[in-house]
């Protein structure tokens, strides 16, 4: 009898019945290195029901269920030239204990704290993974959203838990991926500052975080004047794809002009692949691949 699961009754049963199966199988996982011979990456991201934030493309309960999510990540990572995926540990334990982790990169997402909508959104604390469980899941590297908003004094408590991250991350010699970001509220609601200037100015901001930068990688948003973004740092980035409201085109476009920028190392995007228009996860995540192996490796 296989030691995955082969429907997600199975995964559920193995959860009730046998929930040590989850060490078994991460102590036995086949790994990768994280970075591939070409030096580019293509990684699936799915850690935003976590915080609260279900909706896609328009539709609020897009990611509501998690048997469509968990499909839809199974596609994604079946793809050729998927490298890994980025999530929190329900999600990660879901896909582990169906197989779907062997040879993969894993990315363990930290802060989850700071739940949309809510009047404390700003102070970003990490309830998802911490430094020490990522060691022991023997994952490849930790996410972390770094959002920055000078009015609210919850953001010195997400950087400092961002920093103490990012230095035992170092210290464990496991990547620290920041996803920086200025943020205001607008009307009671979080929003981004997309400008170059903002986003530059973030960079700044994150990079300088923890006690080392040896394995701190970035996780940046595709804005206008990418080239002056990107002459901001010196470490490996991966581009997000947020959750797009244009023609797929534009997008892929946007994309391609960005990874040709020598930080740019590759994708880690969610909503716009798992959820696309068309429907059609196989086809929008070949596209996405295509793009990054396509780019200039440095």
């Amino acid at each position: 009898m296989s030691e995955f699961a082969t429907s997600y009754e199975g995964v559920t049963d193995i959860r009730a019945r046998e929930p040590g199966r989850v060490r078994k199988l991460l102590s036995t996982r086949r790994r990768r290195p994280f970075v591939p011979a070409d030096g580019r990456l293509m990684i699936v991201a799915a850690d935003h029901p976590a915080r609260g934030a279900l909706s896609a493309r328009g539709r609020a309960d897009a990611m509501a269920s998690r048997p469509e999510l968990l499909d839809r990540l199974r596609t994604a990572l079946g793809r050729p030239g998927v490298d890994g995926v980025l999530a929190t540990a329900d999600i990660l334990e879901d896909l582990l204990l169906m197989g779907a982790l062997e040879d993969k990169v894993v990315v363990a997402s930290m802060n989850r704290g700071g739940l949309a909508g809510a009047r404390f959104e700003m102070d970003d604390r990490m309830t998802g993974y911490d430094v020490q469980g990522v060691v022991d899941a023997g994952f490849d590297a930790a996410k972390m959203l770094t959002r920055i908003d000078f009015d609210d004094p919850g953001t010195v408590a997400t950087l400092q838990a961002c920093a103490d991250a990012v230095s035992g991350l170092n210290r464990a010699e496991l990547v620290a991926m920041v996803e920086p970001f200025i943020s205001r509220r607008v009307e009671g609601k979080v929003v981004n500052d997309l400008s170059p200037e903002a986003v530059v100015k973030s960079i700044h901001i994150a990079q300088g975080l923890g006690t080392a930068s040896a394995y701190t990688w970035m996780k940046l948003p595709v804005v206008e004047e990418m080239e002056r973004v990107m002459d901001a740092t010196t470490l490996p980035t991966l581009l997000l794809g947020g959750d797009p409201a244009g023609a797929p085109d534009d997008t892929y476009a946007s994309w391609q002009r960005a990874l040709a920028l020598p930080s740019v190392r590759g994708l880690i995007v969610g909503r716009a692949l798992l959820y696309p228009a068309d429907g059609d996860v196989a086809a929008a995540v070949d596209t996405a691949v295509a793009l990054v192996r396509a780019g200039v490796a440095s």
